[in-house]
């Protein structure tokens, strides 16, 4: 038997590290495997099925083996189970296999998580068995340990998401995970009745333990990373790299997996990426140089495009609304953004900011989706029609999109959505003329008060071989809708990461392709 209070703690530690560790998965596996319906529906699947399949093999423990002792080494077996969570993950998330995004997911989730998982819920059978010592109270007992469970598994998922994700890192707080529930299990177990004895174990248990850190816990990190921070949102990786064409030093600013910006630390002008060079285009063809206008980019990253315009456009006025406040700060300690720089950040929701905006805009940029992660909220009619509430009546707006002409489905669902909301003034523009041979690439949607045609006189006017801006024709964007699969997204309808999944498979190879 066990005292009801040690009963109460440890069902409270057993639930709130499974919590801990179900919301750090999120963050784990983001980097391999993007942040979307299917990681965290593989990741709750998961952890729920190994605490059901635990719970039902824990009771069958508790009926034979009812003791302390037990209840101690499930405990600590669960730490150590927890222990191989960041080396399986390195191991693992980073091998290439071919197989559907959703399996490849969840076969990834179920070899790192299952087991942990199974274990931490063995506990609480055995606690409720080590409680009771009739039936006469037992609901009352049952009751209050289900109710401590609870309470740790809610302490265990708002501390985890508002405070140790960004003061720890993940990897460290599956390390703390671990610790406490081998400690615990060292409490409890009756062996361990001297200090002595503690000690010993500890030291046998932790020497090992640092001697293998550097190598198990730290993340997969290139050696030319000059920074490494998970922050709330992303794990932000900074490193030095060269231009496309090898002429030109970059910082590289990556989000989770990909790469976010490039940023030319010593020109703002420089831009790297094709898209934006459409962007500059568009801009040109819109404004003189010493035209006044108002600009909002939902998406900071490096702040490319942003810092851009401040010099190329000296009288416009800069508003970048940029979710995460870590890679604002970083873009202002290491990607050269000014401490008087006239851009004014928001780091708050995109959609949240639009929804209250008081102001109008000339140019609204998207800048906030890419092929392994896009916010659906961003993507649908309702925020469309805010967006298009907050543009002055000859503004536009410039969003970037990551798909497959030929395959893709997402991007023809988001011509769809806006034409709802903009009628036909939606077109596709393209970084290349040859885009109904082209793969994966980035299309630029363009919607509001446009007349295109007299958008391709000016690129007709203002030919750059370095640039091959292309406007998707409208009969072929008409037939380009209507023949593929595409469906106007709503608040209530938007299947976002089913539209490009078959892009980042392609991308990343997980399956065999046709």
């Amino acid at each position: 038997m066990i005292n009801l209070f040690v009963a109460y703690i440890i069902t409270f530690i057993a639930s709130f590290c499974t919590l801990v560790i179900e919301i750090v998965a999120g963050r784990i596996l983001a980097p391999f495997v993007g942040v979307s319906l299917y990681t965290w529906t593989s990741i709750i699947g998961v952890i729920l099925a190994g605490i059901s399949i635990g719970a039902y093999l824990g009771g069958k423990v508790a009926d034979r083996f009812p003791s302390k002792k037990t209840l101690a080494l499930l405990m600590v077996f669960s730490g150590l189970s927890a222990l191989t969570i960041p080396p399986l993950t390195n191991i693992i998330a980073t091998y290439s296999f071919s197989a559907p995004l959703m399996w490849r997911i969840l076969i990834i989730t179920t070899i790192i998580f299952f087991i942990p998982s199974c274990l931490l819920g063995m506990i609480s059978p055995v606690v409720i068995k080590l409680s009771l010592n009739g039936l006469e109270k037992a609901g009352g007992i049952v009751g209050k340990i289900y109710a401590f469970s609870t309470l740790g598994a809610i302490i265990g998922t708002f501390i985890t998401g508002f405070f140790l994700i960004s003061f720890m890192g993940t990897r460290n707080i599956i390390l703390l995970m671990s610790v406490i529930l081998i400690l615990s299990g060292i409490l409890i177990n009756p062996i361990f009745k001297t200090k002595k004895i503690i000690v010993g174990f500890l030291l046998l248990f932790f020497i090992p333990l640092i001697s293998i850190y550097e190598k198990a816990f730290k993340p997969p990190v290139k050696e030319d990373n000059y920074y490494y921070k998970e922050s709330s949102y992303y794990t932000i990786k900074l490193y030095v790299t060269q231009s496309f064409d090898k002429k030109t030093e970059l910082d590289a600013l990556v989000l989770d997996n990909l790469v976010q910006s490039y940023v030319n630390l010593n020109n703002p002008l420089y831009l790297e990426y094709e898209y934006l060079k459409i962007y500059a285009d568009i801009l040109k063809w819109r404004f003189d140089k010493n035209n006044t206008f108002q600009t909002l980019s939902i998406g900071g990253g490096g702040y490319t495009f942003p810092r851009y315009m401040e010099i190329y456009y000296p009288h416009s006025e800069i508003e970048v609304v940029e979710i995460d406040p870590e890679v604002t700060k970083v873009a202002y300690e290491y990607l050269g953004l000014s401490p008087n720089t006239r851009i004014k950040t928001y780091n708050t929701d995109g959609r949240w900011y639009v929804m209250n905006c008081p102001k109008k805009y000339d140019v609204i940029f998207i800048d906030a989706f890419n092929d392994l992660s896009v916010p659906y909220h961003l993507t649908t009619k309702e925020f469309a029609k805010e967006l298009k509430d907050i543009m002055k009546p000859t503004g536009i707006l410039l969003t970037n999109i990551v798909d497959n002409f030929q395959k893709g489905a997402f991007l023809p669902s988001y011509v769809k959505t806006l034409r709802e909301v903009f009628g036909y003034k939606v077109f596709i523009i393209s970084i290349s003329p040859n885009f109904e041979n082209m793969g994966i690439n980035t299309f630029i949607v363009l919607a509001g008060d446009v007349d295109i045609e007299n958008f391709k006189n000016f690129l007709k006017n203002n030919k750059n071989d370095n640039i091959t801006t292309t406007v998707v024709p409208n009969t072929l964007l008409n037939e380009y809708i209507n023949k593929k699969y595409a469906v106007v997204l709503t608040d209530d309808y938007a299947p976002v990461d089913n539209l490009i999944a078959p892009v980042f498979e392609e991308r990343f190879g997980y399956r065999g392709m046709h």
